[in-house]
């Protein structure tokens, strides 16, 4: 007898699918606060999400453009202040 289930490959499509979500999501919040870690999650999380073949292409897309703008929003409060960090 087995006790566990097998994994099915809706459940692979609904895992890339959750990953293009969080991918979205951290690349949103990143540009408010820890952009620095966020961004990075998120451009990873959209481009395995994208690689496995997400049903929600359009958000993984949104995700890594989230991510990206993170990355270069913190380099430019970096260039404006002269630090590793930056403040409103």
């Amino acid at each position: 007898m087995q006790l566990t289930a097998q994994a099915t490959r809706r459940t692979g499509i609904r895992d890339t699918d959750g990953m293009a979500v969080a991918s979205f999501v951290l690349g949103l919040l990143g540009l408010l606060v820890l952009n620095v870690f966020l961004g990075p999650i998120a451009i990873v999380l959209a481009t395995v999400a994208l690689w496995r073949g997400t049903a929600r292409r359009g958000r993984a897309f949104l995700g890594l453009g989230l991510g990206i703008a993170d990355l270069v929003v913190l380099v430019a409060f970096m260039q404006a202040d002269s630090t590793v960090s930056w403040s409103f």
